[in-house]
């Protein structure tokens, strides 16, 4: 078994009754999402925040420069040409946090899945395979990987999970087609998306910051 990922933990005041498990971007780290937090205005709620340092790799599409990332990029259109091996490996790591919030008494329908781009894509990936419901996935201006194995491949605990994706109509890192390619192909898989859009680059708005929140509550109701 791969050793379990470093993460920076924000944790609750009191006991943790639930955990969301927060994905960043290529080249970012556990920090990036860190200052996020204290605006969602969740403290009531008792959430342990885990926010995992991706593994640093060889990235294509930059040069094979050496960076932290969930997977290799090896296209600037993000299409099908996806690094399956990276792709399964870090699937396997994120499912391990998963793990472990289960042994530290949260069980799955208490657990969140969210990621910002290529941390969506894998909160998206693992969270439509997982073998027990979990509370929701947030996919924050991000697309599908291995998307021809999606119908195949996700299990039916989480053909119901709750899933909220946000995209910037100014992306040009993630176009905002590829977001709606992802959304769509949700829906037609029968998936509840919550859709929302920003005008905004590759990045975090404010007012998705609030939308998230409102999610969270929600789905941890």
């Amino acid at each position: 078994m791969a050793e379990l990922l470093s993460c920076v933990e924000i944790v609750p005041s009191g006991t943790a009754r639930r955990a969301v498990i927060w994905m960043h971007g290529l080249g970012a780290d556990g920090h990036d999402f860190e200052p996020i937090v204290p605006e969602l205005g969740l403290d009531d709620l008792d959430i342990r925040f885990v926010f995992p340092h991706a593994p640093p790799m060889p990235v294509t599409i930059n040069g094979g420069f050496v960076m932290p990332s969930w997977y290799d990029i090896k296209q600037m259109d993000l299409q099908r040409e996806h690094d399956r091996e990276g792709i399964a490996v870090s699937a396997a790591r994120i499912t391990q946090l998963i793990e472990r919030e289960n042994e530290r008494g949260i069980a799955c329908d208490d657990i969140v899945l969210a990621g910002f781009s290529q941390g969506g894509a894998m909160a998206l990936h693992v969270g439509l395979r997982h073998t027990e419901p979990l509370a929701g996935i947030a996919a924050l201006s991000t697309y599908l990987v291995n998307e021809d194995d999606l119908e195949k491949e996700r299990l039916s605990a989480n053909a119901g999970v709750a899933i909220f994706q946000g995209h910037g109509t100014l992306d040009p890192m993630v176009p905002i087609a590829r977001g709606e390619a992802a959304r769509d192909q949700l829906q037609r898989l029968g998936h509840t998306v919550e859709w929302h859009t920003y005008p905004m680059p590759h990045s975090v708005h404010p007012k998705e910051i609030q939308d998230v929140a409102v999610w969270f509550r929600k789905v941890f109701a």
